[in-house]
C-alpha cells in the first residue's frame, strides 16, 4: 500500500485518521545512495530513535547517514566511534552541532533541534571507569529519548563504601530506572537492585582477564541475581539506555495522567 491509497482511503471513509496515521509511520524510511535505508519514523513508531552503528562500516558511510539523518530528523546518535570515525565527524560538522559522550566513543549530530523532554528520569552507574564507556553510551541513549540522566561512575562493589555515598544522592533524584554498567564479575547490579525500589538493567562489561574475561563472567552473575533486575548483552550499552528510557517514559506518562498518549517526540518529524 502507497500514500495515495491510504490517503484515499481516509478520503472515503474505509478508515480513520490514526488507522492511516499508523500505516504512513510504518512506510518511512529514506535511502542513503545504495548504502542505508535510514528509518526516520522509528521514534513515532517505537519510542526508540534511530541511530548509526559506526562499528563495520566505511567512515565515509557514516557521515553520508549522519548527515542524511540529520536533515531528515534533526538530530541523530552515532556510536562506536574509532579515531577515524573522530576524525571524520568533526571534519564534517561544526563544533556546535557536536555533543560527544566521555571518551568520544558515542557522539549526537544536531542541526540545533532540542530534544523533547518527557519527565522520565534514568539513573546511569558504572562500576569502574573502564565501564564508562559502555555506561556513555546507555546515558546519551537515555537522554536523546527525552529523559533527565544522571551519572554515577566508579562506585564498584571492591570499594563498597564509594556506592554508600552515592545512594542518598541517588535516592534524592528519585528516578524511574537505573542503568548499572559493570565487568569483571558484574556484582555492582545485584547490589544496587536490592538496595532501591526502581527497576534495574545490569550491562556486562567486557573489561576484565583470566577466567570468564571479556564479559562472560559478569553476564553469568547477574543472570544468576538473586535480586530482580534484568540483564542484556555484553557491551550492548544502547539497549540498556534504551529499555531504562522506555521505563521511564512509560512512568512518566503515568505521572502526567496522559495514559495512552505518548510523551515522546522525535523533533523534525
Amino acid at each position: 500500500m502507497n500514500l495515495r491509497d491510504i490517503l484515499l482511503k481516509v478520503k472515503n471513509n474505509e478508515t480513520d485518521l490514526n488507522a492511516a496515521e499508523s500505516l504512513i509511520r510504518g512506510m518511512g524510511y529514506v535511502p542513503v545512495s545504495d548504502i542505508a535505508k535510514i528509518d526516520v519514523c522509528r521514534s513515532q513508531r517505537t519510542g526508540i530513535m534511530e541511530a548509526i552503528l559506526a562499528e563495520g562500516k566505511e567512515p565515509e558511510d557514516v557521515i553520508k547517514i549522519a548527515k542524511a539523518q540529520v536533515d531528515a530528523c534533526g538530530r541523530v546518535l552515532v556510536t562506536r566511534l574509532n579515531e577515524i570515525n573522530v576524525k571524520m565527524i568533526e571534519k564534517n560538522f561544526e563544533p556546535e552541532q557536536l555533543e560527544w559522550g566521555k571518551h568520544k566513543r558515542t557522539v549526537v549530530v544536531h542541526n540545533g533541534t532540542p530534544v523533547t523532554r518527557t519527565g522520565g528520569v534514568v539513573a546511569i552507574i558504572s562500576a569502574g571507569t573502564a565501564d564508562i564507556t559502555v555506561a556513555e553510551e546507555a546515558r546519551i541513549v537515555a537522554s536523546e529519548m527525552g529523559c533527565k540522566t544522571i551519572d554515577i561512575y566508579d562506585v564498584g562493589v571492591a570499594g563498597f563504601h564509594r556506592l554508600v555515598g552515592e545512594m542518598l544522592k541517588l535516592q534524592a533524584y528519585k528516578p524511574d530506572s537505573i542503568v548499572v554498567a559493570a565487568g569483571r564479575e558484574g556484582t555492582l547490579p545485584t547490589v544496587v537492585s536490592g538496595l532501591i525500589d526502581v527497576p534495574v538493567i545490569g550491562v556486562p562489561v567486557s573489561t576484565g582477564y583470566g577466567a570468564g574475561a571479556k564479559g562472560e563472567a559478569a553476564l553469568l552473575s547477574m543472570l544468576q541475581s538473586c535480586s530482580v533486575l534484568a540483564v542484556v548483552n555484553i557491551d550492548a550499552g544502547f539497549v540498556a539506555g534504551a529499555f531504562a528510557a522506555r521505563i521511564a517514559n512509560n512512568v512518566a506518562m503515568a505521572r502526567s495522567g496522559k495514559t495512552g498518549e505518548t510523551v515522546y517526540e522525535n523533533n523534525g518529524l
